[in-house]
């Protein structure tokens, strides 16, 4: 109609598809018809372009149904050639798109097509990061934007202080060992290096000349007769907790130990364990194994194989082989009698080196675990040692009698071990140990065997150690003279003798610095390399070349090799650097 604007017409089955007719119920034929709009009724505007969306499919559009229709329910549809429906009195723009005829009063909106909601095809999808940003909450927005700005903040705090840098110190060993692989020094970033935690420390704390000094003791006897020892134990309290696994670990690597000296350890003590009387829980210096010593002496042998595996950790209440520490230590408890006494049989001369390596044994490992049924065993062991004290002030082979550097060092070892287990030692026992060392040497720096003899270099390194535990300082010239004879004298298995090398060897530990590091260099390498690797006889240690190896034998041997080699732990050192 003439100043009407056309409703497009969709033609059926061309174009865009379309609905189906509704079909009717009962067919009839259908005259084409105008639907003209009801009295009032306004047709919608068109949305602005900006917002419009575009309909589905086209599909016939239903109109009014005339009063006179026949049926009342049938649905004309407007076909191809069908005029135009007037639109309302308000013209539609250009651009509007088909709108839909009003509702059929008997269907209401049910006749009516569906209109798409999505967007159309010629817009383009929003962006997914602007609905984000859109739609967070803004305490995310603001947490995001601070821990932003709080990471450059540490860049830039990180790059302006470079005394934070870590510096990664690269230490080979010399032949063998586990070394670091190259590409690891190359990227820092594959080393698990381990968070530093820097401690709280009160500042009301008291400074003290030696954090590991004894504490005072109070003598608590009415009679004044059982005076005990003034002088500190180095270390007590604390010297045996080296062992511990832990710090087992941590001293291993700050002492320059290796994970192929501690193998050489391990296997070490697989060996010992399998010598060990199954019915008497004892150890024998002549066999079951090759090359046994000349003489037998199961408390000898029983006391070193115990202080083996106690070096390494091992108790009868935890360790690998606790179970051999228990019957071990048990035996030994059975041989002692009323006196503190453990030995009973073997050659005379071997009996108080085996008593002085029983006592160490039993204060250990009191120390180790404060277990209470093994206090009394241990205090009478260190009783007996000093009512056996020869008038000299040292020890030698029969109570009383005469006194050698030799076994005198046995001796302080244990009543050392006995203050680091917090066990009574009496005064005058110490005193007198000073007083016949001084007899021994004629400048403080060498030692003989005896009393006014001629110095040697075994007897030099056991009596030294002697020195560091009772009380000499670090910075003693006459230590200082005795160390650097010893530095002399490097670990040569050409000239075999592990008695001299395990008494050098702790006194060196405890020296530390670039002596240790001298002699540690070699040690670490020579003994592990010198392990039997297989066969029968696999984890020890042949004494054919060894100096005394043809008395103490096989056993002796792996013994000494074994306390070489946890050095780094076994004992924490006297002289400490911080």
């Amino acid at each position: 109609m003439a100043g009407h604007e056309q409703i497009p017409q969709f033609p059926l089955g061309q174009g865009t598809p379309v609905a189906q007719p509704v079909p009717l119920a009962h067919p009839v034929p259908v005259q084409p018809m105008v639907a003209h709009a009801p009295a009032g009724y306004t047709a919608p505007i068109a949305a602005p372009a900006a917002t419009q969306r575009r309909a589905s499919a086209a599909r016939p559009v239903p109109v009014a149904t005339p009063k006179n229709a026949t049926p009342k329910n049938a649905v004309p549809v407007v076909p191809a050639t069908a005029q135009p429906v007037p639109a309302t009195r308000q013209p539609v723009p250009a651009t509007a798109r088909p709108v839909p005829a009003a509702a059929d009063p008997v269907l209401g909106n049910a006749g009516l097509p569906r209109i798409r909601t999505d967007v159309g095809e010629d817009e383009p999808p929003p962006e997914v990061t602007d609905k984000a940003v859109r739609a967070a909450p803004p305490w995310l927005v603001s947490s995001v934007v601070h821990m932003i700005v709080l990471i450059l903040m540490g860049v830039l705090y990180l790059a302006s202080n470079p005394e934070n840098k870590v510096q990664i110190e690269a230490i080979y060993a010399e032949d063998e060992g586990i070394q670091l692989e190259e590409d690891i020094l190359q990227d820092a970033t594959k080393l698990d290096m381990p968070d530093v935690v820097v401690p709280v420390l009160s500042q009301d704390l008291t400074q003290v000349s030696d954090p590991f000094a004894a504490p005072p003791q109070l003598d608590l006897s009415l009679d004044g007769l059982a005076a005990i020892s003034d002088i500190a134990a180095p270390s007590i309290g604390l010297a045996l907790t080296g062992r511990e696994k832990g710090a087992k670990e941590a001293l291993l690597g700050a002492y320059g130990g290796t994970a192929t000296t501690e193998a050489a350890v391990q296997l070490g003590l697989e060996w010992l364990v399998k010598q060990q009387n199954a019915r008497t829980g004892l150890w024998s210096l002549t066999g079951p194994y090759s090359d046994g010593g000349g003489n037998e002496n199961v408390l000898a042998a029983t006391a070193m194989a115990l202080l083996a595996l106690q070096g390494n950790g091992n108790t009868h209440k935890s360790g690998k082989f606790s179970r051999n520490v228990e019957r071990g230590i048990d035996a030994l408890v059975r041989m002692q009698d009323q006196d503190g006494n453990m030995f009973s049989e073997g050659s005379f001369n071997h009996r108080l080196y085996s008593q002085a390596q029983a006592t160490i044994v039993l204060c250990e490992l009191y120390g180790m675990t404060k277990d209470p049924r093994y206090r009394q065993p241990a205090q009478k062991a260190l009783d007996y040692a000093s009512r056996i004290q020869s008038p000299q002030g040292g020890w030698k082979y029969v109570p009383r009698e005469g006194s050698d550097v030799s076994v005198t060092g046995w001796f302080v070892m244990a009543l050392q071990s006995g203050l680091m287990a917090g066990l009574t030692v009496q005064s005058p026992t110490l005193d007198g140990v000073s007083k016949f060392l001084d007899s021994a040497t004629p400048d403080g720096s060498l030692y003989s065997y005896e009393a006014r003899g001629e110095p040697t270099l075994t007897m030099t390194a056991e009596a030294l150690l002697c020195r560091q535990y009772l009380g000499w300082k670090h910075a003693d010239p006459r230590l200082r003279t005795g160390v650097d004879h010893l530095l002399e004298n490097l670990l040569d298995y050409n000239e075999q003798d592990l008695y001299y090398w395990y008494y050098a060897t702790q006194v060196l530990h405890h020296m530390g610095g670039r002596d240790w590091d001298t002699w540690n260099k070699v040690m670490r390498q020579a003994v592990p390399a010198n392990q039997v690797k297989d066969g029968k006889e696999r984890g020890s240690w042949d004494p054919g070349n060894d100096r005394w190896g043809h008395h103490g034998g096989r056993l002796y041997t792996t013994c000494l090799s074994c306390y070489l080699l946890e050095v780094y732990y076994r004992h924490l050192p006297i002289y400490k650097h911080f």
